[in-house]
């Protein structure tokens, strides 16, 4: 790599500190055309988001891949976003799925987590719990909460390992303690039922509490369960119409059968 190039990285960077992104584009363009790779990216970043040149999802996909080729983690990462979505490009799970296989296998957390998801799910991959699992656990050990989150949920229902409540219930307070709203309320469940940790109805509802604030219609179902049967709260019906009635308004169909009864 030339001296030139990184000068020009370099200076395109300080642009895009001065909000100047046509300027920044400028730079980046002219050193990404001598194969810096970081620059290449960046360019593809300018393309993508329509930030000093003209919006052109092609255009993104074309230098994400000059600068995935080179082994650029965030670029093969774009790049798997971009087949995943059919963005500047044909729709291909199967490339997506690669490109995220090659920036996870770099450390990538976000690319753990969701070649993990594809495993899951057999999207693009043939459906393999055990390397979901093995993704998600590289990710979660980052601290990305949604691998954190995913695991735990493993471990709960035994997909792809043994089933463990204890080691769900580690990695869903992991995640919970991040402000993921699903982990916080399964987190909540475990407590409420005892599932892996001592039974604490009055922690399990602060959980669904902390999960519904985020918009979370089942921890808003939940919190009017508790209210009507009074777990871990004083028994209170209108509170609990009230929760029924916030999760339905949600296009929730059980809140909405309850709001019925």
């Amino acid at each position: 790599m030339s001296n030139l190039s990184e000068d020009l990285f370099d200076l395109g960077v300080g642009n895009l500190k001065n909000r100047d992104n046509k300027k920044a584009v400028e730079c980046f363009r002219k050193a990404a055309e001598q194969g810096h790779a970081k620059a290449q990216y960046n360019l593809g970043v300018s393309y993508k988001q329509g930030k000093g040149v003209e919006k052109n999802s092609e255009f993104a996909v074309e230098w994400y891949k000059k600068a995935a080729e080179q082994g650029h983690t965030d670029a093969q990462f774009n790049l798997g976003i971009c087949y995943e979505c059919g963005e500047g490009v044909e729709q291909s799970s199967e490339l997506a799925a690669e490109w995220f296989r090659k920036a996870a296998e770099q450390g990538h957390a976000n690319a753990q987590y969701i070649i993990g998801t594809c495993y899951k799910r057999g999207e693009g991959v043939e459906q393999n719990y055990e390397s979901a699992v093995e993704w998600f656990g590289k990710a979660a050990e980052q601290g990305h909460a949604e691998a954190q989150c995913g695991l735990g949920a493993c471990y709960h229902r035994g997909e792809g390992v043994e089933q463990n409540l204890e080691l769900a219930v580690e990695w869903l307070r992991k995640a919970a303690e991040q402000n993921q709203a699903e982990a916080q309320y399964n987190f909540g469940i475990c407590l409420l039922n005892g599932f892996g940790v001592e039974q604490n109805k009055e922690l399990a509802v602060e959980w669904f509490r902390k999960a519904e604030e985020q918009g979370l219609t089942d921890a808003q179902l939940n919190m009017g369960t508790c209210y009507r049967y009074g777990y871990g709260v004083e028994q209170n019906p209108e509170l609990a119409a009230e929760w029924f009635k916030k999760a339905a308004e949600q296009g929730d169909a059980e809140a909405q059968k309850k709001t019925e009864e």
